[in-house]
C-alpha cells in the first residue's frame, strides 16, 4: 500500500508539472483568448479599446521622420441641442469636428485622452481602400476586374475562386460568411479566435468553400473580403500592408503618433479592423479624403480614386444604405457625403461639400440596437449642417 501511495504521488506530481509546462507554453495564447472573451465586457471595454496592444500581437505602422503637421484650431463651435445626450447614450470616448481644415470641437470622454490609440474596427477598411487606390494608380495592380487569384493564387479552389477584385472591394463576393457578433460560433467570431490564438488568417480564408450566390450579383457585408484585398496587395507588391500604408498614406499625413495593427500569428496585419490610431490622426486621414486625396500640398491618393471609391457602386438593395469600395454612403446622401464605420460606434463622417470631417470613437455595447446607426448618422449630419 505504501508503494502504491508513492507511485500515485509521483504520477500526480508528473501531471502537475506537465500542466504547469503546458500552461507556460500556451500562456500567451491563453491570455489572448481570455482577452477576446472579455474584450467587450462592460467593465473593460473602454480601456480595452484604447490599449489593444496589451492583449494582441501587433506590428507598428511608422509615422515617418517628418515633424507632425499641425491641425489648426478655429473658433469653437456650438453643437446642436441633444448632442450631450447623444454623447452619453452612445458611450462616446471622443468627438472631433473639423470645418475647413480647422478643429472647431474636440473632447474626450469616459476617462480617455488625446494620446489614446483607439481601435478602428471596420473603419480600417476605408484606410485599405485608399492604399489600394494608390497601388492601382502606380500599376502594381492592373485592373479591378482581375480575378483575386491572379495576385493571391492560394485562393484557387476556395470560395473566392472566380471573384474579381471589384467584387471583393464592393462586398459582393458571394462568399458565405456569418457576421453575427453575438453568436460564439459565427464565422466572424471564429476568425477572432484565429487572431487571438496566433494562427493564420490566410489559412482561415482559403478554407472558406461556400458561396450563397455568384460573385457580383448581390451585396452582403462580409468582413473577410477585406482580408482578401490585403492578400491581393501583398501578392502584387511582395510587401506588407503596414509598410505600404506607412509609406503611401501615413507619412504624408504628418501624424502625431505611430499607429499599429493587430496581427495574426504569422505577423500579417488584421487589415479588416485592427488599425489603432489617435483621434486627431483619424481626423488627418479624413481631411485628406475630404480634400479629394490632397493633403499639405501633396496629392496623396488620386482624386479619381476618391471619387470612384466613395460612390455607391455596390449592388445594394434599392433605398438602403449604399456601399462603394470599402466606404459607406448614407441613405439620402448629399453629394460628397460618405463615411467609414466600425462596430461599437466608430465613425469617420465626411461631408466634402461643406468642408466637414467628424471623428467619433465609442464603446457602445448597444450599437446593434434598432435605429442606432441611423441615429448616429443623423447626429453627425446635424453637427455638419449646423456649422
Amino acid at each position: 500500500m505504501r508503494t502504491f501511495g508513492k507511485w500515485l504521488g509521483r504520477v500526480l506530481l508528473a501531471l502537475l508539472l506537465a500542466a504547469v509546462v503546458v500552461g507556460l507554453w500556451k500562456r500567451d495564447e491563453l491570455m489572448r483568448l481570455w482577452a477576446v472573451n472579455s474584450l467587450f465586457s462592460e467593465s473593460r471595454i473602454v480601456s480595452n479599446f484604447s490599449h489593444m496592444d496589451k492583449a494582441f500581437l501587433t506590428t507598428p505602422v511608422p509615422r515617418g521622420t517628418s515633424p507632425a503637421i499641425d491641425l489648426p484650431r478655429g473658433e469653437t463651435a456650438s453643437l446642436p441641442a441633444g448632442t450631450d445626450a447623444w454623447i452619453r447614450d452612445r458611450a462616446l470616448t471622443s468627438l472631433l469636428v473639423l470645418k475647413d481644415g480647422k478643429i472647431v470641437y474636440e473632447d474626450y470622454f469616459l476617462g480617455t485622452t488625446p494620446d489614446d490609440r483607439r481601435i478602428s474596427w471596420s473603419l480600417a477598411k476605408s484606410y485599405l481602400s485608399t492604399l489600394f487606390g494608390v497601388l492601382l494608380s502606380e500599376g502594381a495592380i492592373a485592373s479591378l476586374d482581375d480575378p483575386v487569384t491572379r495576385y493571391a493564387p492560394r485562393l484557387k479552389g476556395s470560395a473566392y475562386d472566380g471573384a474579381s477584385i471589384r467584387n471583393v472591394l464592393n462586398m459582393a463576393s458571394g462568399v458565405t460568411f456569418d457576421e453575427d457578433y453575438l453568436d460564439y460560433n459565427s464565422d466572424i467570431n471564429r476568425m477572432g479566435r484565429v487572431v487571438a490564438l496566433g494562427r493564420e488568417l490566410d489559412d482561415f480564408t482559403i478554407a472558406l468553400k461556400d458561396r450563397f450566390i455568384e460573385p457580383g450579383k448581390q451585396w452582403q457585408y462580409v468582413s473577410i473580403d477585406t482580408h482578401v484585398i490585403g492578400m491581393v496587395i501583398r501578392g502584387a507588391t511582395g510587401r506588407s500592408v503596414p509598410d505600404l500604408l506607412a509609406e503611401k498614406i501615413m507619412s504624408p499625413l504628418g501624424m502625431e503618433r505611430e499607429a499599429y495593427y493587430i496581427t495574426d500569428g504569422a505577423g500579417v496585419a488584421f487589415v479588416l479592423g485592427g488599425l489603432n490610431i489617435t483621434t486627431r490622426d483619424y481626423a488627418r486621414f479624413g481631411l485628406m479624403v475630404q480634400q479629394d486625396g490632397s493633403y499639405n500640398g501633396q496629392q496623396v491618393v488620386p482624386r479619381d480614386w476618391i471619387e470612384a471609391s466613395t460612390a455607391p457602386s455596390a449592388p445594394t438593395a434599392p433605398g438602403k444604405i449604399g456601399y462603394g469600395y470599402q466606404w459607406w454612403i448614407p441613405v439620402g446622401a448629399e453629394p460628397g457625403e460618405v463615411l467609414g464605420r466600425g462596430i461599437y460606434g466608430q465613425y469617420l463622417y465626411i461631408d466634402r461639400a461643406r468642408g466637414v470631417v467628424i471623428v467619433v470613437t465609442a464603446a457602445d455595447r448597444r450599437f446593434r440596437d434598432p435605429g442606432v446607426n441611423e441615429g448616429n448618422i443623423e447626429a453627425m449630419r446635424a453637427i455638419a449642417r449646423g456649422l
